[in-house]
C-alpha cells in the first residue's frame, strides 16, 4: 500500500483498505470541487446572501468538537424515537428514553453538534444550549398511524427552535413520494424562516418510492438519483445535505420514462467505485460548496465499527464533509458509543487520508 495510515483504520477496513485509500478519482476531479477547510464557511458562505448571524451559527457548527475548524463534521442525530418508534430505538440501551443522556454522548463524543427533536432539545435546553450546537429536525415521518404511512409532517415551529437556542433545524424530504411537492414548499419556506432568524439549515434529502425498486434492485441509494435529490436541496438553501451513502448506479436507467439523465454521467462522472459514486453526490451540492455529509445507517452490532470507518473513508475521499451517525452509537453502552463516534473523527483527523 502507498497509504500510510492509521493501522487501526486499515485494520477495520479489511480486504478493502487498499481499494479505499489508494484509489485515484478519475471522474470529478478534485481540482473542481471546494475541499472541506479551516477557511470553508469564509470561502463558500462568504460571498452569498447567507447574514452574519448564519455564518456565526455555520461557524458554530464547524468549529465545535473534536473536528473543530477542520472543515468535518460529527454529528449525533437521535430522532429515530419518532422514525422507527421509541422502543425500537432505545431497547438496546434504555438509558438514552431519557433526553439528557442524548446530549451527553453528543458531548462526551466530541461532536460537531446534536441533532434531535423538540422534545429532547427543549427538555435540557438551558442547561446544554451554550455548550454544544443544538440541531432541531423539525419534520418527522410517525409510524404509529395504523397501517403505517410514510409522510414527513412539521412538529413544530422554526421560531420555536430558535427560542429553545438552536444553532440550526433539520428536516427531511422524501423525494420521489407522492408528497414530496407539499413537503418542498413547507421546506424551502421554513428554511427561508431559519435564515431570517440566523439559523443554518441541514436536510436530509431521501428518496422514497416504491417505485425506486426495479427487477430486484432497490435504486433508493443509486448515485444518480441521490445525487439529484441533493441538488433539489441545496436548491431550497439547504447549508448542508444529509445523504444516505450511495451504493448501486442507474437509477434513472433502470425507470424507464421517468425523469432525465445523460450518458455521460455514467462514462465520465461517476464508475462503480464506491468513491467515485460519492464524488458525484459532492458534485450535486455546487461542487463541494455546500457540505455533504452522509448518514451512517442502521445498526448491526459487532461489524458496527468497521461499517462507521468504511462509510467516513469513502465520504473523506470524495470530498465529503463528514458522517452524522445515530444508532451505531447511541444502541450501546456509553463508553461504548463514544468510542465509536471517535472512530469516525480518527478518519477526518487523519492526514494520510487524503481527497482522492
Amino acid at each position: 500500500m502507498t497509504t500510510k495510515t492509521s493501522g487501526t483504520i486499515e485494520a477495520l477496513l479489511g480486504d478493502d483498505a487498499a481499494n479505499l485509500l489508494d484509489h485515484s478519482c478519475g471522474t470529478v476531479s478534485k481540482d473542481q470541487i471546494q475541499l472541506p477547510g479551516p477557511d470553508f464557511v469564509d470561502r463558500c458562505f462568504g460571498g452569498s446572501d447567507r447574514s452574519p448571524q448564519v455564518l456565526r451559527s455555520l461557524q458554530a457548527l464547524y468549529g465545535h468538537g473534536r473536528l473543530a475548524n477542520t472543515g468535518y463534521m460529527s454529528i449525533l442525530p437521535v430522532d429515530q424515537g419518532i422514525e422507527h418508534s421509541a422502543g425500537a430505538s432505545f431497547a438496546p440501551e434504555p438509558a438514552y428514553f431519557d433526553p439528557e443522556r442524548i446530549v451527553e454522548l453528543a458531548m462526551e463524543g466530541g461532536c460537531n453538534a446534536v441533532a434531535s427533536t423538540f422534545g429532547v432539545l427543549s427538555s435540557c435546553s438551558r442547561k446544554y444550549a451554550h455548550r454544544i450546537p443544538f440541531i432541531v429536525k423539525i419534520n418527522h415521518n410517525e409510524l404509529l398511524t395504523h397501517p403505517n404511512k410514510f409522510d414527513q409532517v412539521l412538529f413544530g415551529s422554526v421560531d420555536q427552535a430558535w427560542e429553545l437556542g438552536a444553532t440550526a433545524v433539520g428536516a427531511t424530504i422524501y423525494f420521489g413520494s407522492p408528497e414530496s411537492s407539499r413537503q418542498i414548499v413547507e421546506i424551502a419556506e421554513a428554511f427561508e424562516r431559519a435564515h431570517e432568524l440566523g439559523m443554518a439549515t441541514i436536510l436530509w434529502c431521501y428518496l422514497r418510492s416504491s417505485g425506486f425498486k426495479v427487477d430486484g434492485v432497490d435504486y433508493h441509494t443509486a448515485a444518480d438519483l441521490t445525487a439529484q435529490a441533493n441538488h433539489l436541496g441545496v436548491t431550497i438553501n439547504a447549508d448542508i445535505i444529509k445523504q444516505k451513502l450511495p451504493e448501486v448506479n442507474g437509477g434513472y436507467n433502470a425507470l424507464k420514462g421517468y425523469g432525465k439523465t445523460h450518458k455521460k454521467v455514467y462514462s465520465d462522472l461517476s464508475t462503480d467505485h464506491p468513491i467515485d459514486l460519492c464524488r458525484y453526490q459532492v458534485a450535486n451540492c455546487y461542487m463541494g460548496r455546500r457540505g455533504l455529509i452522509n448518514s451512517g445507517g442502521a445498526s448491526s452490532g459487532a461489524s458496527d465499527m468497521a461499517e462507521a470507518v468504511r462509510t467516513a473513508v469513502i465520504n473523506k475521499r470524495a470530498g465529503g464533509q463528514g458522517l452524522i451517525s445515530g444508532r451505531k452509537a447511541f444502541q450501546r453502552p456509553l463508553k461504548e458509543g463514544v468510542e465509536l463516534l471517535n472512530a469516525i473523527q480518527d478518519v477526518y483527523l487523519d492526514p494520510a487520508i487524503t481527497v482522492a
